[in-house]
């Protein structure tokens, strides 16, 4: 069996280099850089449909820039995965994402996606 994982589309066989997944309570397609591990209801693309592909009529896509240099693991990574699933697990209060003012912060929150800036910014 390969280790490389391959394109999730029909009769492509090239060698899948982005991750496609469907948040449908935000009608949001969010595409990412290759997942570190092949998910049920995840999709992995190839560079070519990565670049091609779009949303259904009223739906957004998010593209998620891909990190420069390798991937390496580390703990920070299971924590904040544990962190994320706390977070996720707790009941939503009407100011949770909010700024002082009561308008979306730009590090907020949409449905149950966050944007988290950079360490460097």
């Amino acid at each position: 069996m390969s280790s490389v994982r391959r394109c999730s589309r029909t009769a492509c066989g090239r060698p899948a280099v982005a991750t496609l997944t469907y948040v449908y309570a935000d009608s949001t397609a969010v595409l990412g850089p290759l997942a570190t591990y092949a998910e049920p209801h995840c999709y992995d693309l190839c560079a070519e449909h990565a670049e091609r592909l779009t949303a259904p009529r009223g739906w957004e896509v998010v593209r998620l820039a891909a990190e420069a240099g390798p991937l390496r693991r580390s703990s920070d990574d299971l924590e904040a995965l544990a962190n994320a699933v706390r977070e996720a697990a707790r009941p939503q209060t009407p100011r949770q994402g909010r700024g002082p003012e009561g308008d979306s912060t730009e590090g907020g929150r949409r449905g149950h996606l966050r944007v988290l800036r950079s360490p460097d910014n």
